[in-house]
């Protein structure tokens, strides 16, 4: 498998806690960009002080950057040759500014020394991928990519069920979740796909809902409204495809789940639900030699619940009596995105210091944004789109 968590994947059924990220000395960042996402990530470094710290951040807004310096106690500027001065103390620079800024600002970011931290995707169209990777070439490895979402108390603890080979090879994924290359990138980890050739087909599609709560909160006097659909499936050969299903801001409607299901040769994951074909030798069997299929769930530990006093947290993931996740920011009281986005910041720097693996390559983030560009494709031609023998593969 090819596994960004660094954890070997095997046939044997011992399943193994996710690994998660923790720094011995706080996680020094600079970012460059001042809309929302760096906000997220300096609330993230005031939840966690002790391992993640925003030094600087260099935008273009007045109002912006002065919430940001308000809110979180940060340094801003717009002058970007202050950067410079915090070289010596940076574990890396994260690039968060527009899709069409971004490729130019991993290139100079990259002359000028620093590590970087882009934000997804790292260049909005093929072309712009294409002219990317040849431009960082044997520096590829110096830059990373923001996408957290293995990373989340569910996924990690799915994948590490997963990893474990009590569900055999795994062989297909359904992902209605989140949306183009998000889900891309969760398909290929749950299966295990490299950056392999993929046949994209998609269609898109109207669905008429109440669509009460955006980004920014509740709507007054909500309508039903129509909201773009997209069904695609991304066929990676030999039998392994994902089946990608996303429904306009299934991120904040309230009224729409999210799910997924990862169907392996010996059984299947539904969300935290865990379907498995079982030998029948387990201690106390009343018979032994009887194979059969067991269900069995992923539970969660959660503090705050009831009359427990220790704050709300998620506190451990745990299937068949072993943990498979732990929150390495218990404490911290950081939602589960949050918690993702904190550990995949902290583990970069581990990354840069040569303390871990990589946390998620370029050449994952260009495959998982083109075969998305292969969706949209698919989409206003109809037709079938083949993503193969791109540069980076």
């Amino acid at each position: 498998m090819n596994n960004r968590n660094g954890v070997a994947a095997t046939s044997a059924s011992v399943v193994h806690a996710a690994p998660t990220a923790r720094a011995s000395s706080p996680v020094h960042i600079a970012v460059f960009g001042d809309g929302w996402r760096t906000r997220f990530f300096c609330r993230v470094a005031a939840a966690i002080p002790d391992q993640l710290s925003v030094d600087l951040v260099i935008g273009h807004h007045d109002d912006k950057l002065d919430r940001i310096s308000r809110e979180y106690g940060v340094r801003v500027t717009k002058d970007a040759s202050e950067l410079s001065a915090y070289k010596a103390q940076l574990d890396y620079v994260c690039a968060v500014v527009s899709w069409p800024a971004t490729p130019g600002l991993i290139e100079q970011l990259l002359d000028d020394g620093y590590k970087v931290y882009t934000e997804t995707p790292p260049a909005p169209d093929m072309d712009g991928l294409r002219q990317l990777w040849n431009a960082v070439g044997d520096r590829a490895a110096d830059v990373q990519v923001g996408e957290q979402y293995y990373r989340m108390p569910g996924h990690a603890a799915r994948l590490a069920v997963l990893r474990s080979g009590i569900l055999g090879d795994v062989t297909s994924v359904h992902v209605a979740s989140t949306h183009l290359y998000h889900a891309v990138a969760l398909m290929r980890d749950y299966m295990g796909v490299g950056l392999a050739p993929a046949t994209v087909t998609a269609r898109s599609f109207d669905t008429h809902m109440m669509n009460p709560m955006q980004f920014d909160g509740w709507v007054k006097n909500p309508q039903i409204e129509k909201l773009p659909t997209m069904i695609g499936t991304l066929d990676f050969g030999d039998g392994r495809y994902g089946l990608y299903d996303f429904v306009d801001n299934q991120w904040w409607n309230p009224l729409l789940s999210r799910r997924i299901v990862a169907r392996g040769t010996l059984g299947e994951i539904v969300d935290d639900t865990v379907v498995r074909w079982s030998e029948g030798q387990s201690a106390g069997s009343l018979d032994q030699d009887a194979a059969a299929p067991i269900t069995s769930q992923i539970e969660y530990r959660r503090s705050g619940r009831d009359m427990n006093l220790e704050g709300n947290d998620v506190l451990t993931a745990s299937f068949d009596g072993r943990i498979v996740y732990r929150n390495p920011f218990v404490g911290s009281r950081l939602s589960e995105d949050d918690l993702a986005v904190a550990d995949h910041l902290v583990a970069m720097g581990l990354y840069v210091r040569g303390e871990g693996p990589e946390i998620y390559s370029l050449a994952d983030g260009i495959h998982d944004h083109a075969l998305s560009l292969a969706m949209e494709e698919s989409v206003r031609t109809g037709k079938d789109i083949r993503l193969a023998d791109e540069p980076w593969m």
